[in-house]
């Protein structure tokens, strides 16, 4: 399913590291895994925790996505490509368009020209729910390399070679994420919420890893996963890690949303429900959309259709949050905010 040589790009992440820990422990046979990115410090501390001793397959490259030659060559030998590497700070890329534009943009065109020029097999990026109806430079980056992605597979021409997207909403306990904010923040007594209205997407490192070794197996070709995941109110995050704790609203960010969506209305008429995921079918799809149909048992949602965290059918609680943030969140924390 995976191939004998992998690589993920953005490597040190922290889907990378749930990443490489999964292959590890269900593909022990695979010959090479390489992880690239560009914080050589990240790639140490990595390193400390899967060694090549212990790890013989594993590779550790430091590169860009922007440096395509380097990507390139990076890629020699290689079956699948996992894209993870991406600028995905919301106010970072306001503040910065054209670094956002040449990494999640250029970056992806240079994966796609990579894999069609090294014969990989398989491709899979990682989207974002802010790539769904975009109203920040993030979000319609991600946008842009959606579309390139699922393009790329009108393009490949007589490869054996497939490139497909996953899209996911916040990741629980990843770095740079609301939960180890707010954990920090607790020790203050105050946690600083932007607007008590906001609703988000839930999803583990693990399941977001389930959904991309899914595309893998499954992927056609052009498809665009989304998986059914729960929401929760940002209030009842607050209160699930500090509940003796000020909530004070702040306002809300440049380019941030009340609720998240992952597929609009006008995706609804490309947009099929295989049960645990659904799938946003390419409009001109390189294969036969309806033996696709009869393969996956799959249903057309409705016309109109909208996965917007707001409106969801499955909630969090507080409870639930909590027991979620003791196994998800570092250990180094406690859920009663003392420091272990």
């Amino acid at each position: 399913m995976i191939g004998n040589s992998v690589l993920i790009t953005g490597g040190t992440g922290s889907f990378g590291n749930k990443f490489v820990e999964t292959i590890l422990d269900r593909y022990p046979d695979v010959k090479r895994l390489v992880i690239y990115s560009r914080d050589e410090m990240k790639q140490f501390r990595m390193s400390q925790k899967f060694s090549k001793e212990d790890y013989p397959c594993l590779r550790y490259f430091i590169g860009d996505v922007r440096d395509e030659k380097r990507l390139k060559r990076a890629c020699e030998g290689i079956d699948t490509i996992i894209h993870a590497a991406a600028l995905k700070q919301v106010p970072a890329a306001e503040y910065n368009p054209m670094e956002a534009i040449k990494t999640n943009v250029l970056g992806a065109e240079n994966v796609i020209n990579a894999a069609m020029d090294c014969g990989v097999k398989k491709v899979v990026a990682l989207s974002t729910d802010k790539a769904a109806a975009p109203i920040n430079l993030y979000g319609a980056t991600k946008l842009c390399s959606d579309k390139l992605f699922i393009a790329a597979n009108n393009m490949k021409g007589k490869r054996d070679l497939t490139f497909n997207v996953v899209r996911y909403g916040n990741v629980m306990g990843s770095r740079g994420s609301v939960m180890p904010f707010f954990i920090e923040k607790r020790e203050e007594g105050i946690l600083p919420i932007t607007d008590k209205r906001m609703t988000r997407f839930n999803i583990s490192l693990q399941d977001g890893v389930d959904l991309v070794m899914y595309a893998l197996e499954h992927g056609w070709g052009g498809e665009l996963f989304v998986p059914k995941i729960p929401s929760y109110k940002i209030t009842d995050l607050a209160e699930a890690i500090g509940p003796n704790c000020e909530h004070k609203e702040v306002g809300i960010r440049p380019g941030e949303k009340i609720h998240e969506e992952m597929i609009t209305a006008p995706d609804s008429f490309n947009t099929v429900d295989l049960g645990k995921y659904y799938a946003i079918l390419p409009t001109k799809p390189v294969w036969d959309k309806e033996k696709f149909i009869d393969h996956f048992d799959a249903e057309f949602v409705e016309p109109g259709f909208t996965y917007n965290s707001g409106e969801n059918d499955e909630w969090e609680t507080v409870e639930s949050l909590r027991e979620k943030i003791k196994k998800y969140v570092d250990s180094t924390f406690s859920v009663n905010g003392q420091t272990k």
